[in-house]
């Protein structure tokens, strides 16, 4: 295996990048630093203590797509092939053949994942699912995992109502007291509420760019890691790229927020533009 890593500009230059919090940026070179010829680790754990990263950190990684978790705690660098370029005489192929079948390249070289097949991508968190039947060449086991892989999440019958987001197909999306008591806790610098109520906002006034059922949530955690990343920088651990924007004197900030976005095309699923 090699012992030199790169990393592109286009990468670590961007503002996706630049505007996650150092630690984070700090962790995402240490896995990088540590991954195998084809971008896979499976000490990711190990390496956030190792560094004195928070898990926050990782699952910011997580979310913006940096990383693509697999079940078992296996990572990838998403855009290892964007960052490195190794000789053939000196690539050793990763051990994770089973991961790695499951995920394409794009024109740009970065990793996407393509297929499942009863693997769940990203760190089982209590809300993703898990499948219970194994892969098998009976047609049948076959549809049984495809009805098991993603299954519909119960509704507990105690939950309260806080508020609703429109959907694209003109329903209400119902978000509970519960998640945002979540939210609250792993985006401390964020009035949670508040920011729910400019993303409904948001979405009443842009129709052709409401989320489907299976996207809501990743619209909200999109949407919540950009305001954290802004609360962060406000109390003094901004990027050099925030103080270059305070520098310019920009002065958004005076428009209606939700005018601002809705000028500026902002889409918060849209994380690292890659």
């Amino acid at each position: 295996m090699a012992e030199r890593r790169m990393f592109s500009k286009v990468i670590i230059d961007s503002d996706a990048f630049l505007d996650m919090p150092l630690s984070t940026q700090a962790l995402y070179f240490h896995l990088s630093m540590r991954a195998d010829d084809d971008g896979f680790l499976n000490n990711a754990r190990k390496i956030q203590r190792l560094v004195g990263a928070s898990d926050d950190d990782l699952r910011l990684l997580l979310m913006k797509r940096f990383v693509i978790g697999f079940e078992g705690g296996i990572l990838v660098i998403k855009h290892w092939r964007m960052n490195n370029y190794l000789r053939k005489d000196r690539y050793t192929p990763t051990v994770y053949q089973d991961e790695y079948a499951m995920l394409g390249v794009k024109k740009n070289g970065s990793y996407t994942l393509e297929k499942t097949d009863g693997i769940q991508a990203g760190i089982p968190d209590g809300s993703q699912c898990v499948t219970q039947v194994s892969i098998g060449k009976d047609s049948i086991d076959k549809k049984r995992i495809e009805k098991t892989v993603c299954p519909e999440p119960e509704t507990a019958p105690d939950r309260k109502k806080a508020i609703s987001l429109i959907l694209n197909d003109k329903t209400e999306y119902w978000i509970f007291e519960d998640q945002i008591a979540e939210w609250k806790e792993l985006f401390p610098a964020v009035d949670v509420m508040q920011e729910l109520r400019k993303m409904r906002s948001w979405l009443d006034s842009n129709t052709s760019r409401r989320k489907t059922k299976r996207g809501i949530l990743r619209f909200v955690n999109g949407w919540l890691s950009k305001e954290q990343d802004k609360g962060w920088s406000r109390q003094g651990g901004g990027s050099t790229y925030d103080t270059g924007r305070e520098a310019r004197g920009d002065r958004t900030a005076e428009k209606g927020y939700i005018q601002q976005l809705i000028e500026a095309g902002y889409d918060p699923e849209d994380t690292t533009g890659f």
